[in-house]
């Protein structure tokens, strides 16, 4: 299993990259600048609960300069490794306990979330899938960032951002879920996965998760993007008492960025990309305050 120490948790007006407005809501955020003095494979986090991350397979290495804003100083470089060998060797971070993360207790029974971050592709996407013996068949999703839910095997999430096939067709989505255990809900963006992240490009991309009202919406440059929700009815368990409706009272298990399975059990959804200045929040951001992040990050 696979854990981090915790930080001191940053104080809200130590963080001048972060919109004023979100910053007490802000759990947990890694800007990839902030090693932890005794061990370079962890992250510290800059947001409130202190939850460190560990940097799985590549360590210190999966650090790079590259400038996702004008703010920015290094990246994280996610990667699959060995397509060809069936093994848990993928790039990725995270942290994972079976118990629960106690730090991210914000999450325990919250009524809203948000994940952002800076993303760019920087290699064959999907990967190859390294779990199965046919050298042409590819993963059907790519792992960017998320929070476990409580009762995860490491891949089962209360709220993450990534891409999945859906309908036959690879998709930039927010996939949610309220109970553990119970039905997912994903929103799908409708543009192509490929125009929403380019090749090299950086992009700087937001999910929201409104449990309560069991809706989801999808940024892309500060900009909402439009989407559809894959599955209808009530697959959140919202309608009726009792109000308002909260997502199940349980610690998660964790964080996983770049792929599943943070206690590195398993090589799944790999992510061949970069990612910079990732923010986990315990409530929704509202439209206004995500195009106001994108603009405090590119223009100041």
């Amino acid at each position: 299993m696979l854990t981090a120490t915790v930080a001191t948790p940053a104080a809200a007006h130590d963080r001048p990259g972060v919109l004023p407005t979100l910053r007490h809501n802000l759990v947990a955020a890694y800007d990839f600048d902030h090693p932890v003095p005794a061990d370079p494979a962890q992250e510290r986090d800059q947001g409130r609960s202190g939850t460190n991350i560990t940097l799985i397979n590549g360590g210190a290495a999966m650090r790079v300069a590259d400038n996702a804003h004008r703010g920015s100083g290094h990246a994280i470089q996610l990667q699959q490794v060995n397509p060809a060998t069936m093994g848990n060797d993928d790039w990725k971070a995270g942290i994972y306990s079976e118990t629960g993360v106690p730090t991210l207790h914000a999450f325990n029974a919250v009524k809203g979330a948000t994940v952002m971050g800076w993303f760019k592709m920087t290699g064959q996407n999907p990967s190859p899938n390294s779990n199965t013996e046919d050298p042409a068949d590819q993963f059907g999703a790519i792992g960017l960032a998320g929070v476990l839910s409580g009762n995860s095997q490491g891949h089962d999430v209360r709220a993450l951002l990534e891409l999945i096939t859906v309908n036959g067709e690879l998709r930039v989505v927010a996939l949610g879920r309220r109970v553990d255990g119970s039905s997912s809900q994903t929103f799908a963006a409708s543009e192509p996965w490929q125009s929403v992240l380019p090749l090299n490009e950086w992009v700087f991309l937001a999910a929201t998760f409104d449990f309560d009202n069991a809706t989801m919406k999808l940024y892309k440059n500060g900009h909402p993007l439009d989407g559809f929700y894959t599955l209808t009815g009530d697959p959140w368990a919202v309608e009726g008492a009792p109000e308002p409706d909260l997502t199940s009272a349980t610690d998660p298990r964790g964080i996983k960025i770049g792929g599943s399975y943070p206690q590195n059990t398993r090589e799944n959804n790999p992510c061949n990309c970069r990612m910079d200045d990732l923010m986990f929040l315990d409530r929704v951001a509202a439209p206004l305050e995500v195009w106001a992040q994108y603009k405090l990050a590119t223009r100041g």
